[in-house]
């Protein structure tokens, strides 16, 4: 009886044994071992009995199964923007407020090693503190009207480059930077506004003294080419000349036929002089 029951028992334990193994595979596959990556979005691998983070591999937007002890970070490859209102020091230790936003996004085959330095939250641990650095020693080389009104545009392009440097060494990518708005104190403000109105005026005043002094320069060019002229003229014209086109003339009216000629001797060498007509 005994041994009857032997072979039983050992029939259940080894069915009990099949259906737990059988249970721990559902459990397994049913249990965190799907995932789908989104579009604009890839997948880094942490594998916790293996080669833990995986930075060599990275995951596709896509269907995915994966072993449940395994983790699977998922990165947004899309632009990130970050807005950062700041108060900085300018060059000569004025307090500036400053607006800037930055857009950025993961280097598509570095988000393994992005994820070991400074993880998801990336945007956070890293481009917040280096766009505030990196905002403070530009804005500390330049003096407040420097960058209210002529070098603003230069600013941008000094942070735009010394941010660039430090993302991209940290596996970012920096895609644009862009200041919104510097304010200074409201008396700095208008002080600066009045000196920039009163060299607008300056320019005004001395571009009108230069057309005028170009004017005036201009009659009096004139003038002695006039002068010049009329002197060359008065040199060529001797009294012979001046017969000679007497008796042209006289010639021409004479010929006309509505014209009543009286001829009337000046002095002795006079030219004829003719009076009626028609």
């Amino acid at each position: 009886m005994s041994e009857a029951r032997l072979p039983r028992q050992g029939k259940l334990v080894t069915t009990g044994v099949i259906v737990t193994i059988i249970l721990v595979v559902v459990l397994v596959f049913s249990n965190a071992t799907f995932l789908t990556i989104e579009p604009g979005h890839q997948g880094v691998l942490f594998r916790r009995f293996g080669v833990g983070l995986d930075k060599e591999h990275i995951y596709y937007p896509g269907f995915h199964m994966l072993a449940p002890w395994n983790i699977m970070y998922v990165y947004d490859m899309r632009e990130q923007q970050l807005e950062e209102q700041m108060e900085v020091l300018s060059r000569n230790g004025l307090t500036i407020n400053v607006d800037i936003t930055v857009r950025v996004n993961p280097k598509y085959d570095k988000i393994g090693s992005l994820h070991e330095k400074f993880g998801i939250e990336y945007v956070n641990s890293l481009v917040r503190s280096e766009v505030r650095s990196s905002v403070r020693k530009i804005i500390g080389r330049y003096d407040p009207e420097e960058l209210y009104s002529t070098k603003r545009e230069e600013v941008q392009q000094q942070i735009q480059k010394d941010l660039e440097a430090a993302l991209v060494n940290n596996f970012v990518e920096l895609r644009a930077t862009l200041i919104r708005g510097i304010q200074l104190p409201e008396k700095v403000r208008l002080a600066i506004e009045d000196k920039i109105e009163s060299e607008q005026q300056a320019l005004k005043y001395e571009y009108i003294l230069q057309q005028e002094r170009k004017e005036a320069e201009r009659k009096i060019i004139e003038a002695k080419a006039k002068a010049d002229a009329n002197q060359i003229l008065n040199a060529s014209l001797s009294d012979k000349i001046l017969k000679d086109k007497g008796i042209e003339a006289t010639l021409k009216l004479a010929n006309s036929p509505n014209t009543k000629v009286i001829v009337i001797g000046d002095k002795g060498d006079g030219l004829p002089l003719i009076l009626g007509g028609n």
